[in-house]
């Protein structure tokens, strides 16, 4: 597993992958240098900002599809761990995927993996219910992890009915919680907090049946990424007092 893991790092070549630089053996322990995103995860700014803006999310969208249709059609990689926590941002305005400690590299593109790993909540429905699974659960796990980033709390467990989006969530055990999932329609946004564009964006990864997820090159042409350009997710990033745009000092700067 170590040995495929450094594998699929070194191999890796892509402006939306974090680099690999080298890997070391000491003390027992295997040490991974990389390339450092100085803006930390996307986790990260959630908890500082609380939410994230749709002009950002449609930069950050286009992005990590970009990272995804990489890894899906070069490399034959399927991430299976897309979140939050392992989408990194720089002060460039770069989003760069990350964590290929549970990737799954498919010989062909009609294979399907059938084993269970990943972090479970951000699973597809059809991974959870233990059934084959594609590149397409890596788009429903962007979904989540964009309405987790607007609405600033993950969309599941669901608010009481008839509740706003600021309610606190119904109490689930964990498996009444994958039951949920796979039983109940997806998650939405609501309207008008959210435009039309973005909740159909999200409505296209969140479909339950795999075949009628939006495909990469389908949702890189998506309205709603055509109508926010230019946006730098840099923004986002929360920076130490007295420190310009680049990291650099403002007198510096």
């Amino acid at each position: 597993q170590i040995n495929q893991e450094l594998r699929a790092l070194y191999e890796a070549s892509s402006e939306f992958v974090v680099k690999y630089h080298q890997a070391f053996y000491d003390s027992g322990a295997i040490t991974i240098v990389m390339e450092y995103m100085d803006g930390g995860s996307l986790l990260q700014v959630l908890r500082d900002q609380g939410k994230v803006a749709e002009p950002y999310l449609a930069e950050i969208s286009r992005q990590v599809l970009l990272g995804l249709r990489y890894l899906h059609k070069e490399r034959r990689i399927l991430h299976r761990d897309i979140k939050p926590s392992n989408l990194l941002v720089n002060h460039r305005g770069e989003v760069k995927i990350t964590d290929f400690g549970v990737s799954g590299q498919l010989a062909n593109s009609v294979s399907k993996c059938v084993s269970w790993v990943g972090t479970i909540t951000y699973m597809s429905p059809e991974r959870i219910s233990g059934e084959k699974y594609g590149y397409d659960s890596d788009i429903w796990s962007l979904g989540l992890s964009l309405v987790e980033l607007a609405l600033g709390r993950f969309p599941y467990p669901p608010t009481e009915p008839g509740s706003t989006q600021e309610a606190q969530p119904i109490k689930l055990s964990f498996w009444d919680l994958l039951h949920y999932i796979v039983e109940n329609p997806p998650p939405t946004l609501p309207s008008p907090q959210f435009s039309a564009e973005f909740r159909d964006f999200v409505s296209s990864c969140l479909q339950k049946e795999p075949d009628r997820r939006g495909k990469i090159g389908d949702l890189l042409a998506h309205p709603f990424l055509e109508k926010h350009k230019g946006f730098k997710v840099s923004d986002l990033i929360k920076r130490p007092e007295g420190e310009g745009p680049s990291g650099m000092d403002v007198d510096e700067a």
